[in-house]
């Protein structure tokens, strides 16, 4: 049984997320907050597996709390956001400082949607309890003994093949998770980085401006928001825009952004598919693709024609994503050449572009 904090400082909100969350047998609402400084006493109290965490609220907010929980009680939070500009950064930088996942506030337009997509997110997070609070009480200095770990780095049958260099463009496909990892990967790069990137992010058009500033204000390549027709520059990330897809396509004999509405149909805007599947027909093994955390198996088909065209593949491993998914996918579909922690991605890069 999982057991969960929903705080929002709105009756309507907290008895809404309370009624869509219980509609699961697996799923029991521990208690409310109605403010952060409630959120804090109960957090203590009831020790629940997740907590859901409004971003505006009166006395101390949603960013103001989630530090302090990840000082005193560390645990899996779900930030839940308003779907506005302010609303995006706010919770970019409440993915930087330990919340692991958001949803938006679309209840109005779909709420049979929103409770389906409030439930499994909820069920993700709750499975990463152990991991956060270890995380968190090595990062506070609390001493304690080793656990072991619930996932291992890699399948122990799994061959991993070498990466040649050098590939003069990376793709990266993610979602679930994505934002601190994707930061994590982008801010290890140099400035000099000799390779152009290109990000499809599951993430709302009113997110991937934001998020494209935040990630440029942190890093030493430069990133901006993609703009259809957009030239490849070395040491420079493009992010995909929410609602359009990602790809490449030749102007000549040079490779340019390609940012389009098709496919109309795609379940995911972005869809990695067409991010990977474009990069290995027009640039074949001057590419590396790069899979990071996320649900489904998104970008499995169009890692299957990067790899037939001559890419090379690294998956995040399932120990540090959030929901291993989609690089399970690759993983399964023995598209992977590298299968790495987090923390040991853009060292790959940048070994593998400079060759």
């Amino acid at each position: 049984m999982i057991r969960v904090l929903v705080v929002d400082d709105s009756t309507f909100m907290r008895h809404a997320l309370v009624s869509l969350l219980e509609q699961d047998p697996d799923i029991k609402v521990a208690g409310t907050a109605r403010d952060g400084q409630d959120a804090l006493k109960k957090a203590v109290e009831l020790d629940a597996d997740v907590m859901t965490l409004d971003v505006e609220m009166p006395r101390l907010d949603g960013l103001a709390t989630l530090q302090n929980l990840m000082k005193t009680h560390p645990m899996p939070v779900l930030m839940v956001s308003s779907l506005t500009e302010s609303g995006a950064e706010s919770t970019l930088k409440a993915m930087e400082y330990g919340a692991l996942d958001f949803i938006l506030k679309t209840m109005s337009n779909d709420r049979d949607c929103f409770g389906d997509e409030l439930r499994r997110k909820v069920k993700a997070i709750a499975r990463k309890k152990t991991i956060v609070k270890l995380k968190y009480r090595r990062i506070n200095h609390i001493v304690q003994p080793l656990a072991h770990r619930s996932q291992p780095s890699q399948p122990a049958d799994y061959v991993q093949t070498p990466c040649p260099g050098p590939r003069d463009l990376v793709v990266i496909g993610v979602s679930r998770g994505g934002p601190p990892v994707v930061q994590k990967v982008l801010s290890a790069l140099p400035a000099d980085l000799p390779a152009c990137i290109l990000i499809a992010q599951h993430m709302p058009a009113t997110f991937t401006g934001p998020f494209a500033k935040r990630l440029d204000s942190v890093c030493k390549i430069s990133v901006s928001e993609a703009v259809n027709g957009d030239k490849f520059k070395n040491g420079h990330a493009y992010v995909c825009p929410g609602g359009k897809h990602i790809g490449v396509r030749m102007r000549g004999p040079l490779p340019e952004v390609a940012v389009t509405d098709e496919p109309r149909d795609a379940l995911y805007k972005p869809t990695v598919n067409v991010l990977m599947e474009t990069a290995g027909r027009s640039m074949g093994r001057r590419t590396l693709g790069v899979m990071l955390t996320g649900m489904g198996s998104d970008g499995c088909d169009g890692a299957r024609v990067l790899k037939e065209k001559g890419g090379c593949l690294i998956a995040q491993n399932e120990a540090s994503c959030v929901v291993y998914g989609m690089p399970k996918a690759v993983v399964d579909a023995k598209l992977a050449n590298l299968i790495l922690d987090a923390d040991e991605i853009a060292q790959a890069i940048i070994t593998t572009v400079r060759g």
